[in-house]
């Protein structure tokens, strides 16, 4: 048995620092464990042990463990841990996560009393590290007979927090998500044990479960590569525009040295970033980190846990956005330290931290947040497929139920005829009729779906050509500005895929299939835009033609040079825009009365509620100017 007392363990630290600093200096249970995690990797432990007792909280490892002579580094706080090429590695080649020294204090935030007890070459020592050491600095050593391992013997250190402040959270589902989100560098090599409640579970893999939720990833740098095997691609013909593998980015830059000196380096951002599927069900527990984040690390552990406020725009598609990006330059050993002092965020004026920012808020997360548009768009697609399979079934059925219903009238009003009727007269005939008209009635309930299939349908077809887009968008804002939702318009031009027919199909066939082809009797509206350019597009011409076939009623909205003639309606005035020499259009104060009016008749003719003639007026000069103002850029997304 070894003799602690003659020994003397002394903290290099003013005991006043440590009581003002040790409570306040991390913020989150896990950002301590990541620390303490972290001393076990640089102790070149293989298991890191978190366990959970009544009464305490114990991080355990089978590290290399501490001689007597290591405690005076342990204790000598704030001392820089590695300040050239050769200390910046382990024995075992590990790259080092510790620099500033001051790790060892993230336990304080979570218990007052610790027990510091460490096995190096079958001795055994341990002291008690505690924020109220007396002005002497001496800690109280721990007798051998007094210390106990949990899980390891012949070395490693184990850190016990008496009466934790903070305790884990009851699910090991939780505590692995989070614990990997501040430290992922886990692998068969270095595990991470969590045992509570006489259970046990170990991580050693990155968190698969992560990558399976997103619908779009970008992997940087070949380090990353495996991610692909997790990636579930739910649509195999997208999956190019879905998943991107890029090279990892390189940015040369001067920085200046701890010395002073000027040196050129390379700035390597390595990692991946994604985006969630959906966010429902992903609402993080009291406590626990958001599940969108952008998080950089640096040697592989936290740095920063989130960025996204720094980069980020505030626009909807960024509550998706996940991402790691590891930029080791961060914490190269020659260069001034940039983390703060709590490990949880760096200084945000380092030219190497900006130049992060920088290429992440210009490059990357926007390639993201179109990459998550894209899969929104795909997911579109396929629900509107869905959609119209269910509409022909019902359109199928519509018909089988017509055939029956007439086939059962007519054979049931001709049996009656034959039974009751014996020769043919005038009284004979009406009597006939109110045979069949009460046949008839009896099994109209049959095609009560008709209603339910004329619900599902388009309302309204902007018919139009590519080129004469502009105007054609000005006529989709104000449809949806009088409260016409996007899903009852076929518009081909959309910039919203919800108002174009889905892919594979085009607009002539689904007019046939619902529209001709039906035993319904709901037409489809038809807004005409008209030009000079219509009559020479055969797309466009092909729309006029459905729309005459299925004898729908109709707008005209007209761009001068054109005269439209029949089959659309000429014998109503329709509406004239101008297109001037450089392109764009321009109307008269009358003719933006008479496009307010076409567009609330619409909104009569179809059931919906209209806006005033003075809000419909406004709308279209935000759009289009009177006389000579230009047609100004329409958001319809």
């Amino acid at each position: 048995m070894s003799n602690q007392s003659e020994r003397k363990y002394e903290l290099q630290l003013d005991p006043k620092i440590l009581r003002l600093l040790g409570p306040s200096l991390y913020t989150n249970i896990y950002y301590v464990l990541a620390e303490l995690i972290a001393n076990a990797y640089d102790a070149d432990a293989r298991n890191v042990y978190i366990i959970a007792k009544p009464n305490s909280l114990i991080v355990e490892d089978d590290g290399i463990g501490m001689s007597y002579e290591d405690t005076k580094i342990y204790l000598n706080v704030a001392a820089e841990t590695r300040t050239t090429k050769k200390d910046s590695y382990t024995k075992k080649g590990r790259r080092k996560i510790g620099r500033k020294g001051v790790g060892k204090l993230a336990a304080l935030s979570v218990s007052e009393n610790i027990w510091v007890q460490t096995i190096k070459d079958g001795k055994k020592l341990g002291f008690i590290f505690t924020m109220y050491v007396g002005d002497d600095r001496i800690l109280d050593p721990l007798e051998e007979k007094d210390m106990q391992f949990e899980k390891i013997k012949k070395h490693g250190t184990s850190i016990i927090m008496k009466e934790p402040h903070y305790g884990l959270n009851k699910s090991f589902e939780t505590i692995k998500k989070n614990l990997l989100k501040i430290f992922p560098l886990v692998d068969r090599n270095f595990r991470i044990h969590i045992i509570q409640n006489d259970k046990e579970e170990i991580i050693e893999s990155f968190d698969q479960e992560m990558i399976e939720q997103l619908g779009g990833l970008i992997i940087i740098g070949s380090d990353f590569k495996h991610l692909v095997d997790y990636f579930k691609n739910e649509y195999p013909n997208k999956k190019k525009n879905l998943l991107e593998m890029r090279k990892e980015v390189k940015i040369p830059m001067v920085l200046k040295n701890k010395t002073g000196e000027e040196k050129k380096y390379d700035l390597i951002i390595k990692g991946w970033i994604g985006a969630y599927k959906t966010t429902r069900g992903r609402k993080a527990m009291h406590g626990d980190f958001p599940d969108n984040f952008i998080s950089l690390l640096s040697n592989s552990k936290i740095g920063e846990y989130n960025i996204l406020s720094y980069v980020g725009k505030n626009k909807l598609q960024e509550v998706f956005v996940v991402g790691q990006l590891h930029v080791d330059l961060f914490e190269e050993t020659e260069l001034p330290d940039m983390a703060l002092s709590n490990r949880q965020g760096y200084k945000t004026d380092d030219p190497r931290y900006l130049k992060v920012i920088s290429f992440v808020a210009k490059k990357l997360l926007p390639d993201i947040v179109e990459i998550r548009s894209a899969y929104a768009t795909y997911g579109k697609e396929e629900k509107e497929k869905e959609k119209l399979i269910k509409q022909e079934e019902k359109e199928r059925k519509l018909r089988e139920l017509v055939d029956e219903y007439k086939k059962k009238a007519s054979d049931s009003a001709t049996r009656k005829i034959n039974k009751e009727i014996t020769q043919i007269d005038k009284a004979t005939l009406t009597k006939m009729g109110k045979i069949i008209k009460g046949e008839m009635n009896a099994f109209l309930p049959i095609v009560g779906i008709k209603k339910k299939v004329d619900a599902q349908k388009k309302k309204i077809l902007i018919c139009h050509t590519k080129k004469d887009k502009d105007l054609s968008d000005v006529i989709y804002s104000l449809l949806l500005f009088n409260r016409i939702p996007p899903e009852d318009i076929i518009y081909t031009s959309c910039d919203d895929e919800i108002s174009r027919i889905p892919e594979g199909m085009k607009v002539y066939d689904y007019l046939r299939e619902f529209f001709i082809e039906s035993y319904s009797t709901e037409k489809i509206y038809v807004v005409y835009v008209t030009s000079v350019n219509m009559a020479k597009s055969w797309g466009a011409v092909i729309e006029v033609g459905a729309g005459w076939i299925t004898r729908t009623d109709h707008k005209v909205f007209n761009i001068e040079g054109h005269t439209p003639a029949k089959p659309l309606n000429t014998d109503v005035e329709w509406q004239t825009s101008t297109r001037a020499i450089d392109g764009f259009l321009y109307i008269t104060i009358a003719e933006c009365d008479k496009f307010a009016s076409k567009v609330e008749n619409i909104c009569n003719r179809l059931g919906y509620k209209k806006r005033t003639r003075k809000e419909n007026t406004n709308k279209i000069k935000e759009y289009i100017t009177i006389k000579e103002l230009i047609l100004k850029k329409v958001d319809v997304s």
